[in-house]
């Protein structure tokens, strides 16, 4: 078995990662996708941006005043909380998530897991493109039976 490293393996990951999208634009598009937003919050039209593009998806939007009412109705956890919530499918979007995350949820279905979350607004996640700044962050599955990293995300890569 051979193992790659450095620029082989960041493209081979790279090209598996396009491939599982490629394959769940199917299931994007047959998805509804509705989302939550303050009328106030510029970031959220951006992304929500973001997942039409990357996804091929429409995307409805309901403003929302009260987004912790929303996103407690949704059951998502207090310490997940962002500025937006979506729903796609059944699942709960909460915040930043990129559309990559999301179509491998619906690609997959995980036992357990009612939704994912990114929370605050990490720069360079989706919708808080910061200048080329961007700060490590992880997608968080949530449900149930707990909380567990779904995928990390601008992690220093191994060299």
């Amino acid at each position: 078995m051979q193992f790659l490293t450095g620029k082989a393996a960041r493209l081979r990951i790279g090209g598996a990662a396009l491939t599982l999208l490629a394959a769940c634009s199917g299931i994007a598009q047959a998805t509804s996708y509705t989302m939550y937003r303050d009328p106030g919050c510029g970031c959220c039209k951006v992304w929500a941006e973001h997942v039409r593009s990357a996804l091929k998806a429409q995307v409805a939007v309901i403003e929302a005043r009260d987004m912790n009412l929303v996103a407690a109705q949704r059951g998502v956890p207090a310490n997940l909380r962002s500025c937006h919530t979506l729903i796609a499918d059944g699942y709960v979007i909460e915040g930043h998530v990129p559309a990559a995350d999301i179509a491998r949820l619906l690609a997959t279905k995980p036992k357990g897991v009612v939704g994912l979350a990114v929370p605050g607004m990490p720069l360079g996640s989706p919708g808080m493109e910061a200048g080329g700044q961007k700060q490590p962050y992880e997608v968080i599955a949530f449900g149930p039976g707990g909380e567990r990293v779904f995928s990390r995300h601008g992690q220093p890569t191994a060299r």
